[in-house]
């Protein structure tokens, strides 16, 4: 990714996955990579969740599935954050752990949760993924995503 650190790109060349929020306006900005799009997406998950909430040994007090249709790469990623953040605000549940598999008609999604009451709050939770500037792709390591989330 443009303005990745050498220790970053020595990562991602090793085929290591990760995330990490970088400056925005008033917002929470985040990226995200791996080599593969499905732990794209779990590490984008987990990047939001760590920009509000410490998870750090929070065990999960359930495991929920989802199933997101088929669409651009794009709208999954959307609509992965969007399905957390209606958890969250919903349901008081934080992802601890995320697993995201290919399926024929969309893809898998295992969320380990917790409650919100039993982790330590860092920050304000995002309210809504923001469509500008959102990116997820293949790039010269594997997949890479950007995504604002408006705080």
């Amino acid at each position: 990714m443009v303005g990745e650190a050498d220790d970053d790109r020595q990562a991602r060349r090793l085929g290591e996955s990760g995330h990490r929020t970088v400056p925005h306006t008033a917002d929470i900005r985040i990226e995200a990579w791996a080599a593969d799009r499905e732990r794209c997406l779990a590490e984008a998950v987990l990047g939001m969740v760590e920009c509000f909430a410490d998870v750090t040994g929070v065990r999960a007090t359930d495991v929920d599935r989802v199933r997101l249709a088929e669409g651009s790469d794009d709208d999954l990623l959307a609509t992965l954050l969007d399905e957390v953040i209606y958890r969250l605000e919903v349901h008081g549940q934080v992802p601890v752990d995320i697993e995201a598999e290919d399926a024929e008609d969309g893809l898998d999604i295992r969320l380990a949760v917790a409650r919100l009451r039993d982790v330590e709050i860092t920050g304000a939770a995002p309210k809504a993924v923001a469509w500008q500037d959102l990116r997820i792709g293949p790039d010269a390591y594997g997949w890479s995503c950007a995504v604002t989330l408006d705080a």
